[in-house]
């Protein structure tokens, strides 16, 4: 018994409707499991892990908006919704992407993520430097699995996401 190739992307053809629900779901589990590394694990954020974020925040927007939209078919504003599923997914890879380049040391991260140079010209200004230093650094991997951060976990699986949309988006132009 063989399995065609269009038995294997079988997976990916999912309606409009059922496309943007689970968009919006797989986000607000990324989210979940970010809080919940959080709150419940005790690992806090640095700023591009916050950064990273945004984007599923905004692909459960879209996500529920596209699914309400993609009730009436595949109009130019489900069309445009879903592109923006995927530009967001990729939006947040490459967020993560430059966050594992910084935790790795291939470049420098952001001034908030790393923190400014110390005007150590006075008691005070030491002292307002100390206070405003970022809680936690963006160059240091909090947590890893598998030899690969939660930083580059994330860029993975947004990628994937990314991926995964551009191809259900072919299957709705073959039909």
């Amino acid at each position: 018994m063989s399995i065609s190739a269009n038995d294997r992307l079988a997976w990916s053809h999912l309606s409009p409707t059922q496309y943007f629900l689970a968009a919006a779901l797989v986000s607000a589990a990324m989210l979940g499991s970010a809080f919940t590394f959080q709150y419940v694990g005790g690992l806090a954020p640095c700023e591009l892990c916050v950064y990273q974020r945004y984007p599923y925040g905004v692909v459960v927007g879209l996500g529920v908006l596209g699914a309400l939209s993609a009730q009436r078919g595949l109009t130019p504003i489900t069309w445009l919704l879903a592109a923006g599923c995927a530009a967001a997914f990729f939006v947040n890879a490459g967020i993560a992407g430059f966050h594992v380049g910084v935790e790795q040391g291939w470049w420098q991260g952001t001034e908030s993520c790393v923190g400014n140079d110390v005007d150590a010209s006075s008691i005070e200004a030491l002292r307002e430097a100390i206070l405003n230093a970022p809680a936690v650094r963006c160059d240091e991997v909090a947590w890893s699995l598998l030899g690969i951060s939660m930083a580059g976990w994330n860029g993975l699986v947004a990628l994937g996401l990314g991926c995964a949309s551009l191809l259900t988006f072919r299957q709705w132009v073959r039909g």
